[in-house]
């Protein structure tokens, strides 16, 4: 049965295989850095018999794996796991060469309970393979394919773990040396629907648990839902309005009242009962009133109490303080050590500091008892001459209590003064040491400076080489700008020539109906317009056309341009009543038959 296969002990085999030593599993756990037995004594893997040697050596992969209560220790990188031989009833495993790499895995699914063995021998069976991994844990099933390989479906996660140890492993089917019944192990990840959806369904279950203990948690600390109201009746109403006149009962019957109210509950028939109601309440307020008095009675003298504790502690500070002002002066000073000095001096200027905190609180606590007394004295008048005795009284005593703060102070100060006089003649001794610690830092800055002086002077160097790069290019140009001046000088003597040969030219033009160089350019360009015109053209599609060109250019100007040349063009009328219209054309090629 598969029971008993799994259960293997030392008695069930007595077939003449050869069989490792009985210390083989603890032995490979010592090789790991792992202990063979668990926290309480029992044995790590109890489905294990340590007689065979099948998982000698095999370290749980995930340390936190179910079944095991401990975490194993880490495993030295220096220390090479030793796989031994592993005897079966059917079959022999050797372990592959220690020196080689471990054997290449995919990545690991998420909630892999299935593994893919393959390099099985071709004689191997279900039985053989059963008899090697069940050792790593109750098989669930077994998919033997006629290829030489298989998938393995175990009960737990950590099970596959177990079953990846035995990859690269030699199997030998008995004694025999046939191929068909030797193979290499090749066991790896396999991806399979039945452990994704197991996985998946064991983490929903997860969110929802911690969805009900987030749940719970939120309950917990939920407040409390104020009461129900009760609805409104007659016997309700005259319930609540026994429990208006109690004291102790007041604030949960006028919220009753309030939410009676605000649901409209208040007719003609009930009105008479809800003015009762809020008569009884009304006549809280004074209560209340006398309540709010009695607490503010309260808090004055609570501040009178804090006020004279305050003064006495005050006090007791300034003998501290004046304790530590006489130690400081010259008769006992110099009686005690220098670390005895060195305290002392501290807690002064501790017990100064916190004394100043302390007069400067009480002074504000003054201050602010002369202001409400000035406000009483605006709001009532009638009381102004009792109030003012007592004024003048606390500003005396404010008065002394300052000039007593005022006298201490000096005396504080004419000791800082001998204190600083006292490290004056310390500082004529350590003159010597900071002198040093002077010169160390001159030398430095004057290291510092001719560094600096150097890189100037390289600036420099590079400047000057810059300057007279500058100047060879001003002189060039200056060459450049004198020939550029003798040949504007020999083009300016060609233009004299050329515009006394044109001044006949010009003499002729002047004489022309053209008077200028513009009116020439305008005549060419409206020529060419009208000549692609050929039925003529309006004086406003013209301009248009001309104005695209130059935007100054008017309508008038083009007029009289073009009825000056009549030789050049002709102004025709076309139409006949409102349809009549003028248009241009250009006959410059009968004028110039006619002239």
């Amino acid at each position: 049965s598969a029971d008993g296969g799994r259960n293997l002990s030392l008695d069930s085999i007595p077939m003449g295989l050869p069989m490792s030593d009985p210390t083989a599993w603890a032995t490979a756990m010592n090789n790991l850095g792992m202990a063979p037995m668990g926290m309480t004594g029992q044995p790590l893997l109890p489905d294990f018999d340590p007689a065979l040697g099948m998982m000698t050596g095999i370290p749980p992969i995930n340390p936190m794996m179910p079944g095991l209560g401990i975490v194993p220790p880490p495993i030295p990188p220096d220390m090479p796991a030793v796989k031994e031989i592993i005897h079966c009833k059917s079959c022999t495993l050797f372990p592959p060469n220690p020196h080689l790499p471990p054997p290449a895995t995919r990545e690991r699914p998420p909630g892999c309970k299935t593994v893919f063995v393959g390099g099985l021998p071709e004689n191997g069976t279900e039985q053989i393979i059963m008899e090697v991994f069940e050792q790593c844990g109750e098989v669930i099933a077994i998919r033997k394919s006629k290829k030489n390989f298989c998938h393995i479906r175990f009960a737990e996660e950590f099970m596959v773990d177990k079953a990846l140890y035995l990859s690269g492993y030699r199997i030998r089917l008995g004694s025999s040396t046939d191929k068909k019944d030797t193979g290499r192990l090749h066991v790896d990840f396999a991806q399979a629907r039945d452990d994704l959806y197991e996985w998946e369904c064991k983490q929903r279950m997860l969110a929802r648990e911690e969805r009900h203990r987030r749940r719970l948690a939120e309950e917990r600390f939920r407040p409390p839902s104020p009461p129900p109201v009760v609805h409104y009746s007659d016997h309700e109403c005259s319930v609540v309005a026994e429990k208006l006149k109690d004291d102790t009962k007041f604030s949960e019957a006028i919220q009753t009242l309030l939410t009676w109210i605000e649901r409209g509950e208040v007719n003609r028939r009930t009105a008479n009962n809800f003015y009762s109601m809020i008569q009884s309440a009304n006549s809280h307020i004074r209560r209340l009133i006398n309540e709010k008095a009695a607490h503010e009675k309260e808090m004055e003298e609570a501040k009178e109490k804090f006020k004279l504790a305050l003064s006495g502690i005050l006090v007791q500070f300034e003998q501290i303080v004046a304790v530590y002002h006489s130690a400081s002066k010259q008769k006992a000073w110099d009686h005690f050590t220098k670390a005895q000095r060195k305290n002392i001096s501290v807690w002064c200027k501790q017990a100064e500091e916190i004394r100043n905190i302390h007069n400067d609180e009480l002074m504000g606590i003054r201050r602010e008892e002369e202001m409400e007394m000035s406000d009483e004295e605006i709001e009532d008048p009638s009381e102004m001459k009792e109030t003012e005795e007592s004024a003048l009284v606390s500003q005396v005593e404010a008065l002394k209590e300052e000039n007593d703060s005022l006298r201490w102070q000096l005396d504080a100060y004419r000791n800082e003064v001998e204190l600083l006089k006292q490290e004056q003649g310390k500082a004529s001794r350590d003159e010597d040491t900071t002198k040093e610690q002077q010169m160390k830092l001159l030398q430095q800055a004057l290291q510092g400076m001719q560094k600096h002086l150097l890189k100037v002077q390289e600036e420099y160097k590079k400047r000057e080489a810059e300057l007279e790069k500058v100047k060879e290019d001003k002189l060039k140009v200056e060459t450049l700008l004198e020939n550029l001046k003798e040949q504007e000088s020999s083009t300016s003597r060609v233009c004299a020539c050329s515009q006394e040969k044109e001044c006949p030219v010009e003499k002729t033009l002047s004489n022309s109906p053209v008077k200028s160089e513009r009116e020439v350019l305008l005549v060419g360009i409206i020529s060419t317009f009208l000549h692609v015109h050929p039925f003529g053209a309006s004086i406003e599609y013209i301009c248009s056309y001309l104005q695209r060109l130059d935007s100054k250019i008017c309508t008038a100007e083009v007029e009289v341009l073009m009825t000056r040349l009549q030789n050049t063009f002709r102004q025709e009328l076309s139409g006949v009543g409102a349809s009549l219209e003028k248009r241009w054309k250009f006959c410059g090629f009968d004028g110039l038959k006619m002239t």
